[in-house]
């Protein structure tokens, strides 16, 4: 299974939303609060393209987007190859 990591903010209803999307998929992932660690915010940022909304998922080293990226890959059946990559 690949290394998920997720960066999120407190309260923010579309990290809530991705992070119960994973938990309900009994996948495994690495959740870093970055809205208020600036370093970790730019480091988000970095992998991200530039992006600094939250939240943004990476499925190893591959940016998904956002949790309405990650929604609609689910849709499609395209999140769990790549989970399972």
């Amino acid at each position: 299974m690949s290394k998920v990591t997720i960066y999120t903010k407190p309260f923010c209803p579309y990290c809530i939303r991705a992070v119960s999307l994973l938990e309900k998929k009994g996948v495994a992932f690495d959740e870093i609060e970055a809205a208020f660690d600036p370093a970790k915010k730019q480091e988000m940022m970095q992998r991200a393209g530039g992006r600094a909304t939250f939240p943004q998922i990476f499925i190893g080293d591959q940016h998904i987007g956002g949790c309405d990226d990650m929604m609609a890959l689910e849709a499609r059946g395209e999140l769990d190859p790549l989970l399972a990559a």
